[in-house]
């Protein structure tokens, strides 16, 4: 059968599209997905221990794989436009989670004396988390056409600082100490690399050591004072405000080289160790697999780091580059407080260590971010 002139150039643009879609597949970067699979699958793996003996009926690891699943959903939506469509909804995005931060205040439901999640129908989600990716994307949309060759003076700074400070005072409010200063951390750290003028830092800089002590009295609750305190010197409560730290030092010290074996911790379960299936998974994970697990942990995270630095660095645009760097920064401030308050070298502020912590709303966030880095790292293989 022969066809006409006006079908062949529809059957050859039609070889050249699944063409370019076979390229674009064979050269699509993985990494990042892969990693995320393994920090994933440890993460579950960890929660079945940490959960074992209190957890026969509700099975929270079970909820772990069913955001997880979610959040594969939304990866696969994620990758398939460009990433730009993120600069033209970046306000849209902020705006919509600053309601959900006002509606948390009004309707939230509370759970241990904090009011941070919204329900909709059985499942509960907190905006704080989604929030600091929507703060990222807007600032990368603030700054991607603004362009200083001298630094960006303390006035540059105030709309922007209104952009940040605006939910991380709706968060502290919840209370929510922890990630309102990751928020605040990540904020300061992209305006590092945006470059400030050295005069401006200190000024800034003297109006936060100014400001701490207002903050400190009045800003933090009573409890949020104790943690503080109890910092320094946990043994001078091993009972009360230092218990939580104690027992994580002892769980993660206990792990010594090669650790007690999987389900073997004693601090988890003998449930000596609070909050072990959240803010403190690490210690349970460094009790059961020691110096060496511990590490091979950190190597995944380095991993993933070293890589989202680089996707930032390879960026061809301003946005994907600012986008690919407060993710990344986001990432690293979680380790870093997460790491560093469960083994007593930071205060204890309630923070996630990201994909192994119990969460729905942390773990969502963390996947769309490596969804978001994945998708800048295939720009050009993407249509």
């Amino acid at each position: 059968m022969k066809h006409s002139s006006m079908e062949t150039p529809e059957l050859g643009s039609s070889n050249l599209r699944l063409g370019m879609y076979d390229e674009e597949f064979k050269r699509f970067n993985w990494t990042l997905l892969v990693i995320e699979l393994l920090l994933v699958g440890i993460g579950i793996f960890n929660l079945m221990s940490a959960t074992a003996v209190q957890d026969k009926s509700l099975g929270l690891y079970k909820n772990q794989l069913l955001w997880f699943g979610i959040g594969l959903g939304l990866t696969a939506l994620v990758l398939l436009p460009h990433y730009s469509i993120l600069s033209r909804t970046a306000y849209f995005l902020y705006f919509a989670n600053l309601v959900l931060l006002v509606a948390v205040l009004l309707v939230g439901k509370s759970s241990l004396g904090a009011k941070r999640w919204i329900g909709f129908g059985g499942f509960r989600l907190q905006p704080s988390e989604f929030m600091k990716l929507s703060v990222v994307i807007c600032l990368a949309k603030y700054f991607e056409s603004d362009r200083t060759l001298e630094g960006y003076g303390f006035k540059d700074l105030l709309l922007p600082g209104l952009l940040v400070a605006i939910p991380a005072g709706l968060i502290i409010v919840q209370p929510d100490l922890g990630t309102a200063l990751i928020i605040l951390a990540t904020f300061a750290t992209m305006m590092l690399f945006l470059k400030v003028r050295t005069k401006t830092l200190l000024v800034i800089g003297l109006c936060a050591a100014i400001a701490l002590p207002m903050v400190y009295k009045v800003g933090l609750k009573p409890y949020q004072r104790q943690r503080l305190i109890s910092f320094l010197n946990p043994n001078a409560d091993p009972k009360g405000s230092g218990y939580n730290s104690i027992q994580s030092m002892i769980a993660v010290g206990s792990g010594q080289l090669t650790g007690k074996g999987y389900k073997k911790g004693t601090q988890s379960q003998l449930n000596f160790l609070p909050e072990h299936h959240t803010d403190f998974i690490f210690s349970v994970f460094s009790e059961e697999w020691g110096f060496i697990g511990s590490l091979t942990l950190l190597f995944l995270y380095m991993g993933l780091l070293i890589n989202g630095l680089s996707v930032a660095y390879q960026s061809h645009d301003k946005f994907g580059l600012l986008l690919s760097l407060g993710i990344v920064t986001i990432f690293f401030w979680h380790i870093i407080v997460n790491m560093g308050m469960v083994m007593g070298l930071l205060p204890i502020v309630g923070v996630p260590l990201p994909f192994l912590s119990y969460g729905g709303s942390s773990l969502l966030t963390s996947i769309l971010c490596i969804a978001i880095l994945t998708n800048v790292a295939n720009k050009k293989f993407m249509f």
